[in-house]
């Protein structure tokens, strides 16, 4: 006999983007593989950026620890950002630096739920949510529907458990964009309701115009009922870094610090600097990169316009596109490892982000070239010519 593992852990599926990864077949065509499984930016680092990294490498103190809540210029950074940004009041005291925006979610779950408690996410979700749910005993009650969770579907799943309402936008699968009357209902009903509302923003840069995403920061007592996270993976490409945020009352850091000192302490020293010196100097870099992303956008949706194209682009937006594949009688896992397999495009199947999805598969085109979208949709209507 050997030693038993956690069933809580077990029973979770294996990390959906490693599995994706064996559906390939290299090899079989003299082609190239179209991998859009993953939100990975195509491009590097900025060349600022790498510099500052190689100064900070020799400086005093940079392999030391930092405070857990983080080095207090980037916290204040991140907090004047956010007031600007959402034309809202975030004070530094409020954000606590994380080692990306997954630490962030599962730091800001153990402060509030615990084993029996629920939590309610749309469908369809961001599979790391609810794989950390289930590892904690925190049970996912669903709100049905592809596109904006209607706020009166979420007042029917509360009970005397629930602990938070979790939102992610741009939505991740789907690219869609929440309209600030949505996020600000959520709000309202969870400070209501005695419960958080927690969204995930690690794609907010890349939404349309300047205008707030949301009114919450700019609400008088947010801190009553609100938790925000942030990662600075995707906008200034530095996915390696670990560098994320979460923004919420004083009340629930202190409990985050005690989840963060177990977890990793604090985030790597050199990365924090990093995140620092991108915030307050690299903006101009990063609004070209979501220029050019909002081109690849523009490609995406006029490729899908195709006469000959059975799939239906459903929702697009950030770095996703949401598709209707056509084969009734194939799951979107099959379909998906057709692609992959057989037409070297590597997606994820919709079953990977919760219970009826099976029509759906995600597209993930932050690593595609704009001129990769016709490819994309030559190689899907291939697909549909079976046999």
């Amino acid at each position: 006999m050997t030693y038993a593992v956690n069933p809580a852990i077990n029973r979770i599926e294996a990390p959906p983007i490693m599995e994706a990864q064996t559906w390939v077949r290299p090899g079989l065509r003299n082609r190239k593989l179209l991998n859009l499984c993953q939100a990975v930016p195509s491009w590097k680092c900025s060349d600022e950026l790498d510099d500052e990294v190689a100064r900070l490498a020799h400086q005093p103190g940079i392999s030391l620890y930092t405070d857990i809540y983080g080095i207090p210029e980037l916290r204040a950074a991140i907090a004047d950002h956010f007031s600007a940004d959402y034309k809202g009041k975030v004070g530094a005291q409020n954000v606590c630096v994380t080692a990306g925006c997954n630490q962030a979610f599962a730091a800001a779950i153990m402060a509030v739920a615990k084993a029996g408690d629920n939590v309610i996410v749309p469908v369809p979700y961001f599979f790391n949510h609810t794989m950390w749910l289930g590892m904690l005993g925190v049970e996912a009650r669903y709100i049905p529907g592809i596109g904006e969770p209607d706020p009166a579907d979420a007042a029917k799943l509360i009970d005397d458990r629930t602990r938070a309402i979790v939102l992610c936008s741009p939505n991740n699968p789907t690219g869609a964009i929440y309209a600030p009357d949505t996020i600000k209902a959520l709000f309202e009903l969870a400070r209501a309701s005695g419960i958080a509302l927690i969204i995930d923003e690690t794609y907010k840069d890349f939404r349309d115009g300047d205008a707030p995403a949301h009114p919450i920061f700019s609400i008088d007592g947010w801190e009553d009922a609100f938790i925000h996270l942030y990662s600075f993976s995707k906008a200034f490409s530095m996915t390696g870094y670990r560098v994320g945020a979460i923004t919420a009352s004083t009340r629930v850091l202190a409990e985050v610090e005690k989840i963060m000192d177990c977890l990793a302490i604090c985030t790597t020293h050199i990365s924090q600097r990093a995140a620092l010196f991108a915030l307050t100097t690299l903006n101009d870099w990063k609004n070209a990169k979501i220029a050019m992303m909002h081109g690849r956008l523009s490609a995406l949706r006029k490729a899908f316009a195709r006469n000959d194209l059975k799939y239906q682009l459903i929702s697009s937006g950030a770095l996703f596109a949401y598709v209707k594949h056509p084969f009734a009688d194939e799951t979107a896992k099959q379909v998906a490892m057709r692609l992959a397999g057989e037409h070297d495009l590597l997606c994820l199947p919709g079953s990977m982000f919760g219970p009826g999805q099976e029509q759906y598969l995600r597209i993930a085109f932050a690593n595609a070239e704009a001129t990769d979208m016709e490819t994309l949709v030559d190689r899907l209507v291939e697909s549909q010519r079976r046999g």
